[in-house]
């Protein structure tokens, strides 16, 4: 993995880390969608994937999606390893919630070294995935490619269980917790209501579980392993 004196700029590694991101969703990668999901201007954000260009880190035609390099990729997981070991860090040993730790982690991950993150993964015991049930890169950068599904694309009738939550936004988090939406709960899809209307679902054990009605924002959240 990088060391610190070969390391890029925070924010080289923070566009990386974005675009990485958005990859994983399924989403495309462009200007447009990077302005909203960085909260910049247009203009900075084109500045910026032109200089990534330029380092070799992403490949770039006009009006066509960015796509990281292999270099790019690995600075990416390089990054990712160190932002999850961080919130994993911060939740078990420093006894942190989930909601409080991606704004510490995004600030920590610039100035760790590398030796420190690998000390941190010892004393998890190497784990696999954080908080949020985001997997975390290895050491060479491999990356767990996960058999899950979005809670909004099941059928009624599904059951499975809460693998991972793709938002990092402290109120959502909160809300989730109060109302038990999280990893390793059960969860199984009652009804999709017509016209938009909202998805229900009842989490918990079957003898106490209770029902929800969550509208898309949150079902486009969860990601859920379904039990076959």
């Amino acid at each position: 993995m990088t060391g610190m004196v070969e390391r890029h700029s925070a924010s080289v590694e923070d566009y990386v880390r974005t675009i990485y991101g958005l990859g994983e969703r399924g989403a495309a990668v462009t200007n447009t969608t990077l302005t909203a999901r960085l909260g910049l201007s247009p203009s900075s954000v084109s500045g910026m994937i032109n200089k990534l260009a330029q380092l070799g880190l992403v490949t770039h035609e006009r009006y066509r999606s960015v796509e990281l390099t292999d270099e790019g990729r690995r600075l990416a997981c390089d990054v990712l390893r160190r932002h999850r070991l961080l919130e994993l860090f911060l939740v078990e040993i420093l006894g942190y919630t989930w909601d409080e730790v991606h704004e510490e982690a995004d600030s920590l991950e610039h100035a760790v070294s590398d030796e420190l993150i690998e000390h941190i993964a010892a004393k998890l015991e190497h784990p696999t995935h954080d908080p949020h049930g985001d997997p975390i890169p290895s050491a060479d950068g491999v990356v767990e490619k996960p058999t899950t599904k979005l809670l909004e694309q099941l059928e009624p009738g599904t059951v499975g269980t809460i693998a991972r939550v793709w938002d990092t936004d402290s109120e959502l988090l909160r809300y989730l917790t109060d109302h038990g939406l999280t990893l390793g709960n059960r969860i199984e899809v009652v009804e999709r209501k017509p016209f938009g209307g909202p998805l229900v679902v009842r989490v918990g054990d079957s003898g106490a579980a209770e029902t929800h009605f969550l509208g898309s924002e949150i079902a486009q959240t969860l990601s859920i392993t379904v039990q076959k």
